[in-house]
């Protein structure tokens, strides 16, 4: 029985000497790291259309990973599309109407003109002999052998056909030197409005697809399809998966040991023995009162700084808002000193 007892105290104080040289090579370990506690942390955007409209098609479910440029939902455009091809249709009419000024008259066009010139001039000259046989003949008879209403008749038929004559000349002409220059360049400007408005609907249109504009994890889907959709109303709420960093915070005391670049690792409840690595980033500049996702009973009025400990995540084991425990070696630092 005594042996047994005996056996059993050297056994335990085996045990307490074995805990304490461990207790002790953990201090030692511990004087060269900072251990502080604090929280996951990462940028957030509200993802919402550029355009308004009836949404027609979400393409993401709360936590997918979406790549940048990748589209995420669409609107109903289909009116858009309609005013779109309306649009196209007159620039082609219009771009046929330039196309023609700027081509000038056809070799067809000038013959049709000269034809109706000879026709004119051609009336012109019956008209005009037709006028001086009754004037011969009234001169002859003294006015006898030709009634004044003739006289007249064949008068006005003569200046009527001279009008006419000189009419297609002008015509002619113009046929000949072509549109003006004005002509085209109102051509010109109608047809750059009309494509103008073309591009408006066309942006109009990719106003009507959302697209993710970073790597990201959807957090949140804040609309259905069948919603109104505005760019005020957002539609996804995402994470983006970089930068990721752990803030936590300082005192004072130990302000003095931490520097930005710092190694660190974080290691969280989840994945206790499964460390990310990660440098310190930020530190801040001015102090604050210890935050009460951090604070305990006797911190509660310690004015302490902030520190974000950026980390390179690759296998997405950092949750936002996870408590993690960040340990920052500042063994150089302590030789230093």
């Amino acid at each position: 029985m005594k042996k047994a007892l005996i056996a059993g105290v050297a056994v335990l104080l085996v045990l307490v000497i074995a805990g304490l040289l461990w207790w002790h090579h953990r201090i030692a370990q511990d004087n060269d790291h900072v251990v502080l506690n604090g929280n996951v942390d990462i940028r957030q955007i509200s993802l919402a259309f550029d355009g308004n409209g009836r949404v027609l098609q979400l393409r993401a479910e709360e936590g997918d990973q979406v790549k940048a440029g990748q589209v995420l939902g669409l609107l109903d455009t289909r009116t858009l599309a309609l005013q779109a091809a309306q649009a196209q249709a007159q620039i082609d009419v219009q771009q046929q109407n330039l196309l023609r000024l700027q081509h000038g008259s056809r070799p067809q066009e000038l013959a049709q003109a000269k034809s109706r010139l000879a026709a004119a001039q051609a009336s012109a000259a019956k008209a005009a002999q037709d006028l001086a046989r009754l004037q011969d003949i009234a001169a002859q008879t003294q006015g006898h052998g030709v009634s004044p209403q003739d006289l007249d008749s064949a008068r006005s038929n003569a200046q009527v056909t001279r009008a006419q004559a000189d009419e297609q000349q002008q015509a002619l002409r113009l046929t000949e030197l072509g549109p003006r220059e004005e002509e085209v360049a109102g051509a010109e400007a109608q047809l750059k409005a009309s494509q103008a408005q073309l591009a408006v609907y066309t942006h109009e249109i990719k106003l009507g697809e959302l697209i993710a504009p970073a790597d990201a994890v959807v957090r949140s889907r804040l609309l259905e399809p069948g919603d109104m959709a505005t760019p005020q109303r957002p539609v996804f709420t995402l994470a983006l998966t970089q930068p990721k960093w752990v803030r936590v915070y300082v005192s004072e005391t130990q302000l003095a040991l931490v520097r930005p670049g710092m190694t660190a690792s974080v290691t969280t409840d989840t994945h206790p023995n499964q460390p990310v690595q990660g440098t310190v980033g930020f530190i801040s500049s001015t102090a604050e009162f210890t935050p009460k996702s951090v604070q305990t009973e006797e911190l509660r009025t310690s004015l302490v700084y902030e520190v974000r400990v950026l980390v390179q995540d690759a296998n997405n084991a950092l949750r936002l808002g996870q408590p993690a425990t960040v340990r920052i070696d500042v063994s150089a630092e302590r030789h230093d000193g």
